[in-house]
C-alpha cells in the first residue's frame, strides 16, 4: 500500500483518515492543530523505572515498510540498526497517546521505556544519551515519529522523566543502536544506562553541547563561502564553514550557529527556508 498524507488533514474528521491512512504504512497521526499532550493527571515517580532490556526479536509484521510518506514527507525504514548512531534533538510524547496502538499494533504505554524513529527497524533497543545532563536511558522502539523536521527520537514519557527534559520538553541527545546478540543479560542493560563521563576539555572542564543547523555541503570551498555570506546577512546569525575529510578529497559544510536553545534553532530553521534550504541538518558539536 503506497501511504500518503496530504495537508489536508486539517479538515473536519481529518484525525480519524489519517489515523486509518498512517495504520496502513506503519505511523501514528501527528497532531491536529489545537490538540494538547502531556504529562498524566497525577504526577508518578519515574525513577524507578528500569531499562528495556536488549533481546532478540524478530522484526514487526507492523511498521517496517520499506517507505511511507507522511505529511508530504517520504521517510525510508533502514534494513539494519547494528553501528547506528545519531546526534540530534529528542522530544517526547504522552498521555495523549497513551493507550493507542503503537506502529507494530502494540499499545502505547507512556510509564514504559519505549521510543518512535521515524528510520530504524521495529524493534529496536537504543541507549539514549542526554548531552546536556549526561543522564542514559535504554529504549524499545516500536513506533514511528517524530514527524518533526528538527527532532530525530520521540521518547515515552518514563523514558523522558528518567532523562530529566520533561520541563524543556526536549534534550540534546546521542542514540546508540544497542545489539541485542551482544547484550545478553539485565546486567549488561544496567551498566549501559550508568552515568555518563562525559568529554572534557584539557584541564577538566566539561563540554557544553551546542546546536548548529547545517545549511549545506560543498567541495568548492568558494561555494560554501558565498553560502555562508548570504546566510549570515540575512539570519543575523554567526555562520561556519568546517573543512572535512570526504571520500575523493575535502567537503566543506556550511553551518548556522552556535544557536542557544531548541526554539531559536526551530525558529532559524524556519528562516531558513528564504535561502532555499528547505531541510537544515540539526548538527550537535
Amino acid at each position: 500500500m503506497r501511504c500518503i498524507v496530504t495537508e489536508r488533514w486539517i479538515a473536519t474528521g481529518a484525525l480519524m483518515t489519517i489515523a486509518l491512512l498512517l495504520h496502513g504504512c506503519g505511523s501514528r497521526a501527528p497532531s491536529l492543530p489545537g490538540e494538547q499532550d502531556g504529562p498524566p493527571a497525577q504526577h508518578r515517580d519515574m525513577s524507578h523505572v528500569p531499562d528495556a532490556v536488549p533481546k532478540v526479536e524478530p522484526r514487526s509484521r507492523g511498521g517496517n515498510s520499506a517507505s511511507y510518506v507522511v505529511l508530504g514527507k517520504r521517510y525510508y525504514t533502514l534494513n539494519e540498526s547494528s553501528g547506528f548512531t545519531e546526534r540530534g534533538i529528542a522530544s517526547w510524547y504522552g498521555s495523549k497517546f497513551h493507550g493507542r496502538r503503537t506502529s507494530n499494533g502494540e499499545v502505547y504505554d507512556m510509564y514504559a521505556m519505549t521510543a518512535a524513529h521515524t528510520r530504524l527497524p521495529i524493534p529496536t533497543y537504543v541507549e539514549v544519551i542526554n548531552l546536556e545532563n549526561k543522564r542514559r536511558v535504554v529504549v524499545r522502539v516500536n513506533d514511528r515519529g517524530p514527524f518533526h523536521s528538527n527532532r530525530i527520537i520521540d521518547l515515552s514519557y518514563a523514558a523522558a522523566s528518567r532523562l530529566g527534559m520533561l520541563g524543556k520538553g526536549t534534550a540534546l541527545v546521542e542514540i546508540r543502536a544497542i545489539d541485542p546478540r551482544g547484550s545478553t543479560s539485565a546486567a549488561t542493560a544496567g551498566a549501559l544506562s550508568a552515568p555518563a563521563t562525559g568529554q572534557a576539555r584539557p584541564g577538566g572542564t566539561a563540554v557544553t553541547p551546542q546546536i548548529y543547523l547545517q545549511a549545506g555541503a560543498f567541495s568548492d570551498g568558494g561555494n560554501a563561502e558565498r553560502l555562508r555570506l548570504r546566510l549570515e546577512q540575512g539570519l543575523a546569525h554567526a555562520v561556519r564553514v568546517v573543512p572535512a575529510p570526504a571520500a575523493g578529497g575535502r567537503v566543506h559544510r556550511v553551518q548556522v550557529g552556535p544557536l542557544v536553545s531548541v526554539e531559536i534553532a526551530d525558529q532559524v530553521s524556519a528562516q531558513m527556508h528564504r535561502f532555499g534550504v528547505s531541510q537544515p541538518l540539526v548538527v550537535i558539536d
